[in-house]
């Protein structure tokens, strides 16, 4: 079984970790050069910065997947625990499960079903089709997880805090109870959380499964009340009268949990909204690279009195980044005197290039930006300005020059773009925001509402937009600012890890 191999080669991680963090991706990622060589790139987000957060008097360790070439060559070198050198000290845990079985897993079921389930994404006269090639993938997907139930049950310590990260992991927190229920084990869903009716598409036993897998944890976590709502109720659906959701009162008011009729172990269901990490943003966005690529953007933007749209996303289908697109030719088509005098700075990152369907996207997404800049542009206009190279510095850049930040998602668990254009524009800036993003919650009283699905509607509010006040717009954009800010990474890591261990 891939359990018991991944089990086998997780002896180099010295058991008794107090904390331990599992996650798909993990801090640290390796290149394999071309001689042998490898070399380490540390990631960011949230987690680093949580995990880097509890001080290196605490004993963790982080679990996570080899994910390439060069991270599997690093376990064949290191024997799983990688070099503290290139994780910044922390104590990382790589596994080495098959290639195929991850592909499967993360690939087939993750990306290809538990996201497009959370995210409403299915063509419903089409899809999804769950068969046997299905079946074979949803094995993959509980070897998968047995593999870091079985790494997170040799590596911690009695009674030891687990935190658990998202779709890809559901059924860990189940697993790892059945082998270590001396743990106290938290799950995060990054995600939204489908509605019933769309979760009920998922196969009656596997709906079930994944439920019963994330109440396992003593707490399962999630962005905002909306998405952990959404899961309350379909535990009530799927489970039956068997399982009771206990709902805030006047004696209870911030307890939502399911537990079994009769009593029992209860999983409480929290709610931690990830902000933006304001200092660093503010500190990383004023370095010389980000000056650099500003001055790039103002040449290709144009006039420096030339109004700038701003998104930054990945080229994610439930992003919305071609609605958005025709959303700004509707602005450029009805109301002509944009012409010339606004400039969207589209930076659209590829993502899951390997999913045919995000291939295609991702292509979509160029054919409709170089539509518009050929029904539009002039000589010395150029309406969008696409960039597909990730590059985070010249994304700090736009940020600085945005007049108005467009974020459209069909769907978002939160959506930090959201929180972070508003920290770092210089002159402050207009947010047209989905009000199907998590971000919605906290920043819809200072946001410009949008239908995602509503091209008209958010062309509207791109005008609006662009004719706010200055004043208007700099008192609304230090208002979001403030809330962005308000729960930033390490205390959001640090008020989880306080909620399961108090």
């Amino acid at each position: 079984m891939v359990s018991e191999t991944v089990s086998e080669r997780s002896s180099a991680v010295q058991p008794g970790a107090e904390v331990l963090v599992a996650s798909n991706r993990g801090p640290v990622s390796y290149t394999l050069g071309e001689g042998g060589e490898l070399t380490a790139k540390r990631g960011g987000g949230g987690l680093v910065s949580g995990l880097s957060a509890i001080g290196p008097e605490t004993d963790a360790v982080w679990v996570c997947a080899a994910l390439g070439e060069g991270d599997r060559e690093a376990v064949r070198r290191f024997g799983g625990l990688l070099a503290a050198a290139d994780t910044g000290g922390q104590r990382v845990r790589m596994l080495d499960i098959p290639a195929d079985v991850h592909t499967a897993a993360y690939n087939g079921i993750a990306n290809s079903v538990l996201w497009f389930v959370h995210h409403m994404l299915y063509q419903t006269p089409l899809e999804p089709v769950f068969d046997a090639d299905f079946r074979a993938e949803w094995a993959a997907y509980e070897a998968y997880n047995a593999a870091f139930a079985d790494a997170l049950a040799e590596a911690a310590s009695p009674g030891a805090a687990v935190l658990v990260q998202d779709y890809h992991l559901a059924l860990v927190p189940g697993l790892l109870r059945e082998r270590r229920p001396d743990l106290r084990i938290a799950h995060f869903s990054h995600t939204p959380w489908a509605p019933p009716e769309y979760f009920a598409m998922l196969p009656d036993d596997v709906r079930r499964q994944l439920l019963l897998g994330m109440l396992g944890a003593d707490r399962a976590n999630f962005l905002t009340a909306r998405w952990a709502e959404a899961f309350a109720v379909c535990c009530e659906r799927t489970l039956g009268p068997e399982y009771a959701v206990d709902r805030p009162g006047p004696d209870t008011p911030d307890v939502l949990a399911v537990a079994p009729e009769g009593g029992g172990r209860r999983t409480l269901i929290g709610v931690h909204g990830l902000g933006a990490d304001g200092d660093f943003l503010r500190e990383r966005s004023r370095r010389p690279d980000v000056e650099e690529r500003m001055a790039a953007l103002r040449e290709q933007i144009g006039g420096s009195d030339r109004k700038v749209i701003v998104r930054v996303d990945r080229t994610e289908l439930s992003k919305n980044i071609v609605r958005g697109l025709l959303a700004y030719r509707r602005l450029l088509a009805d109301r002509p005197e944009w012409r010339g005098r606004v400039v969207h700075l589209a930076f659209a990152y590829p993502s899951r290039q390997d999913l045919a369907v995000y291939r295609e996207y991702t292509a979509e997404v160029s054919r409709v930006a170089g539509e518009i800049n050929a029904d539009f542009g002039t000589a010395d206009w150029q309406p969008v300005v696409l960039h597909v190279k990730d590059d985070f510095a010249r994304s700090l850049a736009a940020y600085r020059l945005a007049d108005v930040a467009l974020v459209n998602p069909i769907r978002d668990g939160m959506n930090l773009v959201a929180k972070e254009v508003p920290v770092v524009a210089d002159a402050g800036c207009a947010l047209v925001l989905s009000r199907e993003a998590g971000a919605w919650e906290e920043l819809g009283a200072d946001a410009l509402e949008v239908n995602p699905y509503d091209v008209a509607q958010t062309a509207q509010a791109l005008h609006t937009a662009l004719t706010m006040p200055d004043g208007e717009r700099a008192a609304r954009s230090a208002r979001l600012a403030a809330a962005a800010t308000a729960l930033p990474p390490a205390r959001w890591f640090l008020d989880q890890l306080r909620a399961l261990t108090g």
